[in-house]
Protein backbone atom coordinates (compact mmCIF):
# COMPACT_ATOMS: atom_id res chain seq x y z
CA UNK A 1 0.00 0.00 0.00
CA UNK A 2 0.81 3.91 -0.11
CA UNK A 3 1.20 4.35 3.37
CA UNK A 4 3.13 1.22 5.39
CA UNK A 5 4.40 -0.33 7.60
CA UNK A 6 7.45 -1.85 7.88
CA UNK A 7 8.55 -4.78 4.62
CA UNK A 8 5.01 -5.05 3.64
CA UNK A 9 6.53 -2.44 1.14
CA UNK A 10 8.96 -4.11 -0.20
CA UNK A 11 7.11 -6.73 -2.12
CA UNK A 12 3.41 -5.52 -2.31
CA UNK A 13 3.65 -1.54 -2.34
CA UNK A 14 0.75 -1.50 -0.15
CA UNK A 15 0.60 -0.73 3.84
CA UNK A 16 0.03 -3.24 6.40
CA UNK A 17 -0.02 -1.91 9.42
CA UNK A 18 -8.64 -18.56 20.03
CA UNK A 19 -9.02 -22.07 19.96
CA UNK A 20 -10.67 -23.62 16.68
CA UNK A 21 -14.09 -23.20 18.70
CA UNK A 22 -14.45 -20.23 20.46
CA UNK A 23 -17.18 -19.87 23.48
CA UNK A 24 -17.82 -16.50 21.81
CA UNK A 25 -17.89 -15.67 18.34
CA UNK A 26 -19.19 -12.46 17.21
CA UNK A 27 -19.56 -13.44 13.66
CA UNK A 28 -21.11 -16.47 14.77
CA UNK A 29 -20.01 -18.26 12.02
CA UNK A 30 -16.53 -20.33 12.22
CA UNK A 31 -18.52 -23.57 12.45
CA UNK A 32 -18.69 -26.33 10.52
CA UNK A 33 -21.72 -25.16 8.67
CA UNK A 34 -21.12 -21.76 8.51
CA UNK A 35 -17.57 -21.50 6.34
CA UNK A 36 -17.64 -17.97 5.40
CA UNK A 37 -18.43 -14.52 8.04
CA UNK A 38 -21.40 -12.33 7.25
CA UNK A 39 -19.79 -9.49 8.47
CA UNK A 40 -16.34 -7.53 7.90
CA UNK A 41 -14.29 -5.25 9.45
CA UNK A 42 -11.27 -2.63 8.74
CA UNK A 43 -8.12 -2.05 10.08
CA UNK A 44 -7.66 1.90 10.32
CA UNK A 45 -4.17 1.77 9.47
CA UNK A 46 -4.42 3.29 6.01
CA UNK A 47 -6.93 5.73 6.38
CA UNK A 48 -5.31 6.90 9.74
CA UNK A 49 -5.59 10.53 8.54
CA UNK A 50 -8.87 10.94 7.14
CA UNK A 51 -9.90 8.78 10.20
CA UNK A 52 -7.56 11.30 12.87
CA UNK A 53 -9.18 14.26 10.81
CA UNK A 54 -12.68 13.72 11.20
CA UNK A 55 -13.53 10.21 13.55
CA UNK A 56 -16.77 9.73 13.59
CA UNK A 57 -17.36 10.89 9.79
CA UNK A 58 -14.71 8.23 9.02
CA UNK A 59 -16.27 5.77 10.73
CA UNK A 60 -20.01 6.43 9.27
CA UNK A 61 -18.44 6.37 5.75
CA UNK A 62 -16.72 3.27 5.97
CA UNK A 63 -20.25 1.42 7.92
CA UNK A 64 -21.88 2.96 4.67
CA UNK A 65 -19.93 0.66 2.88
CA UNK A 66 -20.71 -2.31 4.37
CA UNK A 67 -18.29 -2.78 7.12
CA UNK A 68 -19.56 -3.97 10.68
CA UNK A 69 -16.31 -4.06 12.80
CA UNK A 70 -13.17 -1.53 12.81
CA UNK A 71 -9.93 -2.52 13.90
CA UNK A 72 -8.17 0.17 15.84
CA UNK A 73 -4.55 1.22 16.60
CA UNK A 74 -4.15 2.36 20.14
CA UNK A 75 -3.01 5.86 19.90
CA UNK A 76 -0.74 5.34 23.02
CA UNK A 77 1.80 3.27 21.27
CA UNK A 78 1.19 5.00 17.92
CA UNK A 79 1.63 8.77 18.67
CA UNK A 80 4.68 8.83 16.39
CA UNK A 81 2.60 7.73 13.57
CA UNK A 82 -0.24 10.25 13.98
CA UNK A 83 -2.76 8.85 16.14
CA UNK A 84 -1.38 11.04 19.16
CA UNK A 85 -4.93 13.45 18.93
CA UNK A 86 -7.36 10.08 19.58
CA UNK A 87 -5.34 9.72 23.22
CA UNK A 88 -7.49 12.99 24.25
CA UNK A 89 -10.65 11.03 24.61
CA UNK A 90 -10.86 7.65 26.89
CA UNK A 91 -11.61 4.39 25.72
CA UNK A 92 -15.40 4.79 27.00
CA UNK A 93 -15.80 8.16 24.99
CA UNK A 94 -14.13 6.40 22.14
CA UNK A 95 -16.75 3.52 21.98
CA UNK A 96 -19.87 5.29 21.89
CA UNK A 97 -18.38 7.11 18.95
CA UNK A 98 -17.92 4.05 17.28
CA UNK A 99 -21.37 2.74 18.37
CA UNK A 100 -23.20 5.57 17.19
CA UNK A 101 -21.08 4.91 13.82
CA UNK A 102 -23.23 1.58 13.57
CA UNK A 103 -19.55 -0.17 13.98
CA UNK A 104 -18.11 -2.21 16.55
CA UNK A 105 -14.72 -2.74 18.11
CA UNK A 106 -13.33 -5.95 19.55
CA UNK A 107 -9.96 -5.78 18.63
CA UNK A 108 -6.81 -3.28 18.57
CA UNK A 109 -2.90 -3.63 17.23
CA UNK A 110 -0.57 -2.41 19.83
CA UNK A 111 2.83 -1.51 19.82
CA UNK A 112 5.22 -4.00 22.11
CA UNK A 113 6.47 -0.72 24.00
CA UNK A 114 3.59 -0.06 25.23
CA UNK A 115 2.67 -3.65 25.95
CA UNK A 116 5.90 -3.54 27.70
CA UNK A 117 5.88 -0.39 29.45
CA UNK A 118 2.27 0.36 29.93
CA UNK A 119 -0.09 -2.90 29.60
CA UNK A 120 -2.36 -2.08 32.54
CA UNK A 121 -3.74 0.84 30.89
CA UNK A 122 -3.49 -0.47 27.74
CA UNK A 123 -5.65 -3.51 29.26
CA UNK A 124 -7.97 -0.48 31.29
CA UNK A 125 -8.47 1.18 27.35
CA UNK A 126 -9.42 -1.62 25.73
CA UNK A 127 -11.85 -2.80 28.65
CA UNK A 128 -13.68 0.25 28.22
CA UNK A 129 -13.85 -0.10 24.12
CA UNK A 130 -15.41 -4.11 25.13
CA UNK A 131 -12.24 -5.69 22.70
CA UNK A 132 -11.95 -9.39 23.44
CA UNK A 133 -8.68 -9.14 21.39
CA UNK A 134 -5.38 -7.38 21.67
CA UNK A 135 -2.67 -7.65 19.06
CA UNK A 136 0.49 -7.34 19.19
CA UNK A 137 1.56 -5.97 15.93
CA UNK A 138 5.33 -6.66 15.40
CA UNK A 139 8.13 -7.33 18.08
CA UNK A 140 10.10 -4.65 15.76
CA UNK A 141 13.25 -6.30 16.26
CA UNK A 142 16.35 -4.88 14.03
CA UNK A 143 16.30 -5.78 10.54
CA UNK A 144 18.33 -9.37 10.23
CA UNK A 145 17.50 -10.22 14.08
CA UNK A 146 18.15 -13.79 15.25
CA UNK A 147 16.49 -16.96 15.59
CA UNK A 148 17.30 -16.42 19.36
CA UNK A 149 15.91 -12.43 19.33
CA UNK A 150 12.40 -13.75 18.23
CA UNK A 151 12.34 -16.44 20.50
CA UNK A 152 13.12 -13.87 23.17
CA UNK A 153 10.61 -11.52 21.97
CA UNK A 154 7.43 -14.53 21.89
CA UNK A 155 8.44 -15.67 25.22
CA UNK A 156 7.97 -12.06 26.33
CA UNK A 157 4.75 -12.14 24.40
CA UNK A 158 3.82 -15.27 26.54
CA UNK A 159 3.94 -13.18 29.80
CA UNK A 160 1.92 -10.18 28.16
CA UNK A 161 -0.69 -13.05 27.39
CA UNK A 162 -0.71 -14.33 30.97
CA UNK A 163 -1.72 -10.63 32.02
CA UNK A 164 -4.22 -9.70 29.02
CA UNK A 165 -5.93 -13.29 29.19
CA UNK A 166 -6.44 -12.88 33.25
CA UNK A 167 -8.52 -9.80 32.26
CA UNK A 168 -10.57 -11.69 29.76
CA UNK A 169 -9.06 -10.73 26.95
CA UNK A 170 -7.28 -12.71 24.11
CA UNK A 171 -3.73 -11.72 23.17
CA UNK A 172 -2.57 -12.37 19.34
CA UNK A 173 0.41 -11.81 17.24
CA UNK A 174 0.41 -10.22 13.61
CA UNK A 175 3.12 -11.01 10.65
CA UNK A 176 4.11 -9.37 8.75
CA UNK A 177 6.70 -10.23 5.45
CA UNK A 178 9.38 -10.17 7.39
CA UNK A 179 8.41 -13.20 9.60
CA UNK A 180 8.36 -15.00 6.53
CA UNK A 181 12.15 -14.69 6.16
CA UNK A 182 14.59 -17.74 7.14
CA UNK A 183 17.65 -18.06 8.76
CA UNK A 184 19.29 -20.81 7.28
CA UNK A 185 16.99 -23.65 6.87
CA UNK A 186 14.27 -21.96 9.71
CA UNK A 187 11.48 -19.87 8.74
CA UNK A 188 11.03 -17.28 11.39
CA UNK A 189 7.20 -17.57 11.26
CA UNK A 190 7.26 -21.37 12.29
CA UNK A 191 9.67 -20.98 15.04
CA UNK A 192 7.43 -18.37 16.37
CA UNK A 193 4.53 -21.03 16.17
CA UNK A 194 6.96 -23.26 18.23
CA UNK A 195 7.50 -20.37 21.06
CA UNK A 196 3.91 -18.52 21.29
CA UNK A 197 1.98 -20.47 23.60
CA UNK A 198 -1.03 -21.90 21.69
CA UNK A 199 -3.53 -20.73 24.37
CA UNK A 200 -2.01 -17.78 25.41
CA UNK A 201 -1.34 -16.15 22.04
CA UNK A 202 -3.43 -16.61 18.82
CA UNK A 203 -1.90 -15.13 15.59
CA UNK A 204 -3.68 -12.89 13.35
CA UNK A 205 -2.69 -14.05 9.81
CA UNK A 206 -1.82 -11.33 7.09
CA UNK A 207 -2.71 -12.67 3.68
CA UNK A 208 -0.66 -10.37 1.99
CA UNK A 209 1.91 -12.57 1.99
CA UNK A 210 0.89 -14.48 -0.53
CA UNK A 211 2.84 -12.21 -2.91
CA UNK A 212 5.81 -13.53 -1.40
CA UNK A 213 4.43 -17.16 -2.26
CA UNK A 214 3.01 -18.11 1.22
CA UNK A 215 -0.66 -18.88 1.45
CA UNK A 216 -3.31 -18.12 4.37
CA UNK A 217 -4.63 -21.55 3.67
CA UNK A 218 -1.92 -23.52 4.17
CA UNK A 219 -0.87 -22.39 7.39
CA UNK A 220 -4.69 -23.15 8.54
CA UNK A 221 -4.29 -26.15 8.42
CA UNK A 222 -1.05 -26.50 9.45
CA UNK A 223 -1.23 -24.72 13.08
CA UNK A 224 -5.39 -26.02 13.41
CA UNK A 225 -6.93 -23.79 16.70
CA UNK A 226 -4.03 -21.43 16.77
CA UNK A 227 -5.62 -18.59 15.00
CA UNK A 228 -8.14 -15.80 15.74
CA UNK A 229 -8.15 -13.33 12.94
CA UNK A 230 -6.61 -12.09 9.71
CA UNK A 231 -5.76 -9.28 7.34
CA UNK A 232 -7.57 -9.53 4.13
CA UNK A 233 -5.87 -8.65 1.02
CA UNK A 234 -5.20 -9.63 -2.41
CA UNK A 235 -2.39 -9.36 -4.93
CA UNK A 236 -1.83 -9.97 -8.07
CA UNK A 237 1.09 -11.80 -9.54
CA UNK A 238 0.42 -11.21 -13.51
CA UNK A 239 0.28 -6.88 -12.65
CA UNK A 240 2.92 -7.39 -9.53
CA UNK A 241 0.22 -5.15 -7.02
CA UNK A 242 -2.44 -5.24 -5.04
CA UNK A 243 -6.04 -5.23 -6.26
CA UNK A 244 -9.28 -5.20 -4.59
CA UNK A 245 -10.49 -8.63 -2.96
CA UNK A 246 -11.48 -10.96 -5.90
CA UNK A 247 -9.68 -10.04 -8.36
CA UNK A 248 -6.21 -11.34 -7.30
CA UNK A 249 -4.35 -14.81 -6.83
CA UNK A 250 -5.82 -15.56 -3.37
CA UNK A 251 -8.31 -18.79 -3.64
CA UNK A 252 -11.12 -17.65 -1.02
CA UNK A 253 -13.22 -20.22 -1.51
CA UNK A 254 -9.98 -22.63 0.27
CA UNK A 255 -8.89 -19.54 2.31
CA UNK A 256 -12.76 -19.77 4.29
CA UNK A 257 -12.61 -23.65 4.22
CA UNK A 258 -9.06 -23.82 6.18
CA UNK A 259 -10.06 -20.25 8.37
CA UNK A 260 -12.70 -22.98 10.06
CA UNK A 261 -9.64 -25.16 11.06
CA UNK A 262 -7.39 -22.45 11.78
CA UNK A 263 -9.87 -21.09 14.04
CA UNK A 264 -10.04 -17.71 12.40
CA UNK A 265 -13.17 -15.68 13.92
CA UNK A 266 -12.74 -12.15 12.61
CA UNK A 267 -12.14 -10.36 9.39
CA UNK A 268 -10.43 -7.27 9.26
CA UNK A 269 -9.69 -5.74 5.72
CA UNK A 270 -6.19 -3.74 5.45
CA UNK A 271 -5.47 -2.47 1.81
CA UNK A 272 -5.48 0.96 -0.23
CA UNK A 273 -8.85 3.10 0.55
CA UNK A 274 -9.86 3.03 -3.10
CA UNK A 275 -10.05 -1.07 -2.55
CA UNK A 276 -12.62 -1.01 0.10
CA UNK A 277 -15.59 -0.41 -1.25
CA UNK A 278 -15.19 -3.44 -4.04
CA UNK A 279 -13.76 -5.56 -1.64
CA UNK A 280 -16.58 -5.52 0.98
CA UNK A 281 -19.17 -6.08 -2.41
CA UNK A 282 -17.33 -9.36 -2.83
CA UNK A 283 -16.57 -10.48 0.58
CA UNK A 284 -20.55 -10.07 0.87
CA UNK A 285 -21.28 -12.12 -1.93
CA UNK A 286 -19.27 -15.32 -1.30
Amino acid sequence: MKTTRRNFIKTTGTAIGATALMTQMPFGLVSCAAPTPKEFGFQVWTIKDELIADFPGTLKKMAGLGYKQVEMCSPLGYTSSGFGPLNEMSGTEMKKIIDDSGLTCISSHYGMGELRESLDNRIEWATQLGMKQMICSSFWLPEGASVDEYRKAAEELNEIGKKTKAAGIQMGFHNHHMEFEKRGDELIYDVLMDELDPDLVKMQFQVAVISAGYKASDYFRKYPGRFISAHLADWSAEKETQVPIGQGDVDWKDFYEAAKIGGVQNYFVEMDPETFGPSVEFLSKI
